[in-house]
């Protein structure tokens, strides 16, 4: 079937602007890019009075986290951590379900075609909780690169998480294997790729660190973890090993093209030349940075050195209900604050969102920009109405309030249209993550 998008204002993101132009879309492929009208047949959408632009791409999230949001909300990141696992150590898999659905069905709602997700919490005898966030990404029908996540390090190892929501090395590296071999799909329109990721360096031994690495590599999936994202990680690293995170990392063999970070806020200047020398990519959540008090990460300086940058609203728990379209915004004003009005325009944090994504991701030949050839995942933005005052369509996508989300297309397939969800009902995902959260907290709430 052949789709035209025309009579929109289409950011490409790669290439010139076209201020009134098509995009077909032949099957799940992106057909031709181009100014005026379409001559060719096909099925219409009515772009007039919209902007086009690539999906947008989460580079970073945890969405079981959607049954915790509203907790520890004025703690650090290690105090939000502490109150947090014990609550986390009762989730099941119709708990992750019901979370996974609503933050993906909230993620398309708010423009995004790809997300990635970091569920690094197994606890013993709770169902098949990996299985339970892939079925909701199926019937959602984004786009999904699930993370198989882990701690072995508890607190009786000197790391930060109870020793009940850890697993062995040889439990988490058996049932990592098993998730790549079931779900991991590396074909070009793949909708669904597995990467490993062990948590972070405060619950995570050296061993699995290492041990995870040679998994990936050997299986040809990407590596993810958290890193540098607040001064008690720093303080953290050194004391337990010497050395500053990305140090550590840099030992373990764990920076390359292969391997994409989540926040990167304390970074020193060799850190930003080193993640650029190697191709690292970085997910910069601002919104749950600045929620956690964690600080302002140094985005724009990665940009400008070239090192791989996406954005990523991270767990619901940490930056309740964000939008990724919001953080598209966050991030252009966080870098404002920290560097002045310069360090970041509107086209820049829109291309963090989708081509800087799609990078991070291992998918920039497929994802992330409007080319044909590239996959058909497009978001079509209502700038007409409150926001036609501005002249700028991508400032008035990215400065204000986000404007109305017309259509999301992934593969070529309608997942939201004016603004509700076609795939499954609208309220369903709302539903699913308001019964997850009084499970998860009625679960928690009984003793043993």
């Amino acid at each position: 079937m052949t789709l035209v998008i025309e009579g929109a204002y289409v950011v490409p993101v790669a290439g010139e602007e076209i201020p009134d132009g098509h995009v077909v879309i032949e099957g799940d492929r992106i057909a031709a890019v181009g100014p005026g009208a379409y001559e060719g047949g096909g099925e219409r959408i009515d772009g007039r009075g919209c902007v086009v632009t690539p999906g947008l791409v989460n580079t970073h999230h945890h969405l079981y986290q959607w049954a915790t949001q509203g907790l520890a909300k004025d703690g650090t990141l290690f105090e939000w951590l502490v109150a947090s696992y014990p609550v986390w150590a009762r989730m099941d898999a119709e708990v992750v379900h019901g979370a996974a659905t609503a933050g993906l069905g909230w993620l398309a709602l708010s423009g995004c075609t790809t997300s990635t997700d970091h569920h690094y919490v197994f606890p013993s005898g709770r169902g098949d909780l990996f299985a339970a966030e892939v079925e909701a990404a199926r019937r959602v029908g984004l786009r999904f690169h699930p993370c198989r996540g882990s701690m072995d390090r508890g607190e009786s190892q000197g790391g930060l998480p109870p020793d009940e929501v850890v697993e062995s090395i040889d439990a988490i590296l058996a049932h990592t294997e098993e998730v790549i071999a079931a779900y991991h799909d590396p074909s070009y329109s793949s909708m669904l790729r597995v990467a490993v990721a062990p948590c972070s360096p405060f619950s995570v031994s050296r061993e699995l660190m290492t041990a995870s690495a040679e998994l990936a590599r050997a299986r040809g999936v990407r590596l993810h973890t958290h890193l540098a994202e607040t001064l008690d990680e720093e303080e953290h690293c050194r004391e337990q090993f010497g050395v500053t995170p990305v140090e550590y990392l840099d030992d373990l063999g764990w920076l390359g093209p292969d391997v994409w970070l989540a926040h990167c806020v304390h970074l020193r200047e060799k850190d930003v030349a080193r993640f650029a020398a190697t191709g690292t990519g970085t997910a910069h959540c601002p919104s749950s940075n600045a929620r956690l008090g964690a600080g302002i990460a140094r985005a724009s300086e990665l940009l400008r050195a070239g090192a791989p940058i996406g954005l990523g609203v991270d767990g619901a728990a940490s930056a309740e209900m964000t939008p990724l379209v919001g953080e598209v915004r966050m991030a252009m004003l966080m870098q404002r604050a920290r560097y002045g009005p310069a360090a970041l325009t509107a086209r820049e944090a829109l291309a963090m969102a989708t081509a800087g994504g799609a990078r991070c991701l291992g998918r920039q030949d497929e994802l992330g920009t409007l080319e044909p050839g590239r996959l058909a995942d497009i978001a079509v933005w209502r700038v007409d109405g409150y926001h036609a005052a501005i002249d700028d369509p991508v400032v008035a996508l990215v400065y204000g309030s986000p404007p109305p989300l017309a259509r999301l297309l992934v593969g070529g397939a309608t997942v939201v249209e004016d603004g509700e969800l076609r795939t499954i009902d609208g309220g369903t995902p709302a539903r699913a993550g308001a019964e997850a959260h009084r499970r998860l907290l009625r679960q928690a709430a009984e003793p043993g």
